[in-house]
């Protein structure tokens, strides 16, 4: 799962940045994992590490050492310095630096962009290498490459943390993908990926994710039993819950009206609307968002039922709340399939029906835009046409003005890069557009598909009133 990059809400390693080195790093082993951790930062790229590193791994390139001294400290990294401790040893056993002196040089790549202070080790790290035979090429290479670390590098120790972390959110989302899911919902905002882009992971991987529903929901995400099976790798049927959305997710509810409706709910199910606004104390605000969420469906049929059940609801004296009354209901008609969506996005801010672009994919074919599995089947080289909503925008600070963009369809993600020329003369489309065309080439490496955009368009207009929501610039 890890080496395909499916790693969603993975601690650590879900950014743009992290998916795109795990098909290439490919980990195997638990230290595998720490290396990734530490690879994809600033200073390991900065410093020039990281691709000498992978062609060393996969073999493309030979790994040697000037000597045995610097093969003891860098030969679990294949010969390349990835971790802060690494770079504190070079200097001792490479270049004589003392214990005192390898820890002064750690606490100046801490400090060196705000107080300046590496310049004064660089003659000192050229001159004890050259009296211990090492030739001044290495020496400048290292130098530079603690110049990287100066930027921002890892402790192995650090990295080996977070690593653990890695493996046990790995583990979680692959065997217990609702439970992962809830987990990660209940403790928004967080992370580089919205509810709506959790929701539709853990439904990609086979989890039932049932909507808020006052008859059943609790405040936070919770687990169902769900009387199905899924087909494990290994053979095995093991049975996994159901996710039921919590109250919490429903935009303009408040917390306090819906433990209100849980404490309500424990003495005895609600007959009708009434008897829950009578019995939960809900005021109209609570109400009108329960409705718009569709979530008295269990009670008032469909959202225009709901809607018109609170519209009736007034405030009675204390005899008479929540006494049913014999008033016929109206024929409403049901809400259109696009009229629901655009409503699961304004409350929810996401839906459990269609994607909404399923819904536009005919006036999307119309102007020649490819699906996201489209692009994923291209070959290198392709010049291609695609569309999708953004749901989110990075732009590293070790990128040099480039932006990596993620869009979505129904048919999955497309990664965009927008070099900085681009982004400088499509600005307003590049920030502003939440359905975004693009138009460039698709650049493949293995399994790593990204396209390389060329031109920016902004289809907004497209998709009337849905609102969508994204994270951007991580």
């Amino acid at each position: 799962m890890i080496q395909r990059a499916d790693t969603i809400g993975v601690f650590q390693i879900e950014s743009r940045a992290q998916q795109s080195m795990l098909p290439r790093l490919k980990p195997r082993t638990f230290y595998d994992l720490v290396i990734e951790v530490a690879i994809v930062r600033p200073g390991p790229i900065q410093g020039g590490m990281v691709h000498p590193y992978l062609k060393r791994r996969q073999g493309l390139e030979p790994v040697t050492y000037p000597s045995d001294a610097v093969k003891g400290v860098l030969e679990r990294t294949l010969g390349v310095p990835i971790f802060q401790e690494q770079v504190m040893q070079l200097a001792i056993v490479a270049a004589g630096f003392t214990p005192g002196e390898a820890d002064r040089l750690r606490r100046s790549m801490a400090a060196w962009k705000r107080k300046g202070g590496l310049q004064v080790f660089e003659q000192r790290l050229v001159d004890g290498m050259g009296a211990r035979g090492y030739d001044e090429a290495f020496a400048r290479q290292i130098y530079q490459q603690i110049l990287g670390f100066g930027e921002y590098g890892f402790p192995e120790s650090h990295s080996a943390s977070f690593a653990l972390l890695v493996y046990v959110s790995s583990w979680l989302k692959h065997y217990e993908p609702a439970a992962f899911c809830a987990a990660l919902l209940n403790s928004q905002p967080m992370g580089f990926y919205a509810p709506a882009q959790l929701v539709g992971d853990a439904r990609r991987h086979g989890v039932d994710v049932r909507p808020p529903d006052v008859t059943v929901s609790e405040w936070e995400c919770t687990l169902e039993n769900r009387g199905q099976s899924r087909n494990d790798s290994d053979g095995s049927t093991p049975s996994f819950p159901a996710l039921r959305l919590g109250l919490r997710l429903v935009g303009g509810l408040t917390e306090a009206g819906a433990n209100r409706i849980v404490e309500a709910r424990r003495e005895r199910a609600f007959t009708n609307v009434a008897d829950l606004a009578h019995r939960a104390r809900l005021d109209r605000r609570d109400l009108t968002a329960l409705a718009d969420a569709d979530a008295l469906a269990a009670l008032a049929g469909h959202r225009h039922d709901a809607v018109w059940d609170v519209a009736g609801i007034e405030r009675l004296p204390e005899l008479l709340a929540g006494t049913p009354f014999d008033e016929a209901q109206p024929a409403l008609p049901s809400p259109t399939e696009g009229q629901d969506i655009v409503a699961d996005y304004r409350r929810l801010g996401l839906t459990l029906r269609r994607h909404p672009l399923a819904l536009l994919r005919r006036q999307l074919r119309e102007h020649r835009l490819a699906t996201a599995d489209d692009v994923h089947r291209a070959p290198h080289g392709r010049l291609v046409r695609t569309a999708g909503i953004v749901i989110g925008r990075q732009r590293p600070d070790t990128a040099s003005g480039v932006v990596f963009v993620t869009l979505e369809d129904e048919t999955g993600a497309t990664n965009v890069i927008v070099w900085r020329d681009v982004g400088d003369r499509q600005r307003r489309e590049l920030l502003g557009a939440r359905l975004l065309g693009v138009y460039g080439k698709v650049e493949r490496e293995g399994s790593v598909v990204h396209v390389l955009a060329g031109h920016l368009v902004d289809l907004t207009p497209m998709l009337g009133s849905l609102p969508t929501r994204s994270r951007d610039f991580h």
